[in-house]
């Protein structure tokens, strides 16, 4: 069954997410309070990069089931389920701003003039739906019923599309039965598990996930220090480990740690949230270190090998903080280039679809057009994201335009012996 929906924000998860909605049938309207992203989505642009979304976008508007507004009081009465989908940004003190929530959620408090499920998307606190319903009521002047239910969203930046088409559950938080008939009809054509728990519990699984994510990342981050010490093969440590049912072998790479608006923010959250509960929650703090000092010791690579930077030309690939998007935030190449370029080194790059963005964030770079642009003449060459194109490099041409045949592999992408062979002094993560 068809139902009428308004996604407010039009972020990756937003974006996808109406987007996806509409592919299976809801009509939906996405809301943002950027004109210019508005006018670009109006115009067919894509504000992003995320794999198959331009087609899916292109698709649905010509369709008639997806459009974009910058009004939110339009979105809201158009619409039966109102999605929040804002972004929920950190605070100096690892705390959530909640801003954009509270004011997004008294506009459509304004606008509302009959019942209504009003639907968290965004990662929130715990107790925030509370937090929602109460100004919802403060804010309608004409006291109209609403049902706030938590929803999170569990996607991955580079395949937000795949996920949100088949996701592993769909977790819904209610407060009371009403609105669980319609979660379910709007979710139906995904085909996948539905949990429904109270909200305060709904609020708490995207944390606790996220941050199971991250533990497991760092561990095999410490791992590879020890991998490295004893002599040992992190990826072949983490493989046994994986074949284990129990642990999985996803999330077990050793690398330059995570990055992203995801992990660093939920972590330092969750954080935040426990205490705030009067609860210590010390494991994660670990994680954050972990994760840190990955950076440094990789750093530590690259200075131990070519002892002196200054004035070398050193080559960067991969900007992005993973493949398959453009997202720049918090990625590990910023702290990489920036404290390189503090010691004087001279920075040539390459992502595939990040430097666009790269840009913004990074000064006296010479971005390249490809890879072996990037390569020509460097003295190292430091791989920060793993994109597929790079697995397909020619080793032989590399190594013949590069000044010295040095790979710094951030991410594991390459064969150690493979890489030997080929006439390459090789670093890796643990091995």
């Amino acid at each position: 069954m068809s139902t009428r929906i308004c996604i407010i924000g039009t972020g990756y998860v937003g974006l996808v997410t109406g987007t996806c909605f509409a592919e299976v049938g809801h009509r939906v309207i996405c809301v943002d309070n950027d004109p210019h992203k508005v006018a670009l989505l109006q115009r067919g642009g894509i504000p992003i990069y995320e794999p198959g979304l331009d087609e899916l976008v292109q698709r649905n508007v010509a369709a008639g089931r997806l459009r974009f507004s910058g009004d939110i009081a339009e979105g809201v009465r158009a619409s039966e389920v109102v999605f929040i989908a804002v972004p929920t940004p950190p605070r100096a003190d690892g705390s959530v701003d909640m801003s954009y929530v509270e004011k997004v959620t008294r506009e459509i408090a304004a606008a509302i003039t009959e019942y209504k499920i009003v639907v968290d998307k965004s990662t929130v606190p715990v107790k925030t739906g509370e937090r929602v319903a109460e100004t919802i009521r403060r804010y309608n002047k004409d006291k109209i019923e609403v049902d706030v239910v938590s929803n999170p969203e569990f996607l991955r930046e580079g395949s937000a599309v795949q996920d949100l088409m088949h996701p592993d559950r769909i977790v819904i938080g209610v407060a009371s039965e009403r609105p669980v008939a319609k979660m379910k009809d709007i979710y139906e054509p995904f085909r996948a598990p539905i949990i429904v728990t109270d909200i305060n519990s709904a609020e708490m699984i995207k944390h606790a996930c996220n941050s199971f994510l991250a533990l497991k990342i760092s561990y095999a981050n410490a791992l590879a220090v020890i991998c490295e010490a004893g002599g040992a093969n992190v990826e072949d440590v983490v493989h046994g480990m994986g074949l284990d049912k129990r642990i999985g072998r996803s999330f077990l790479n050793a690398g330059l740690g995570y990055g992203g608006s995801c992990f660093p923010k939920d972590i330092s959250a969750f954080i935040h949230i426990a205490e705030q509960l009067g609860c210590e929650f010390n494991l994660l703090k670990e994680i954050q270190r972990i994760n840190a000092g990955q950076i440094q010791r990789f750093l530590k690579k690259v200075y131990d090998t070519l002892w002196i930077v200054k004035d070398k030309t050193i080559a960067v690939l991969g900007l992005a903080f993973k493949p398959n998007t453009d997202d720049m935030r918090l990625a590990p190449s910023l702290e990489i280039i920036r404290s390189l370029q503090k010691e004087g080194a001279r920075i040539k790059a390459y992502d595939p679809k990040a430097m666009d963005k790269a840009k913004e964030h990074l000064t006296n770079v010479e971005f390249c057009a490809d890879a072996y642009a990037a390569a020509k003449d460097a003295d190292a060459l430091i791989l920060c994201t793993e994109w597929n194109e790079f697995r397909q490099l020619d080793l032989e041409k590399l190594r013949s335009i590069m000044a010295q045949p040095i790979v710094l592999d951030g991410r594991n992408l390459f064969d150690p012996a493979k890489m030997k062979e080929a006439g390459f002094a090789y670093k890796s993560v643990g091995r």
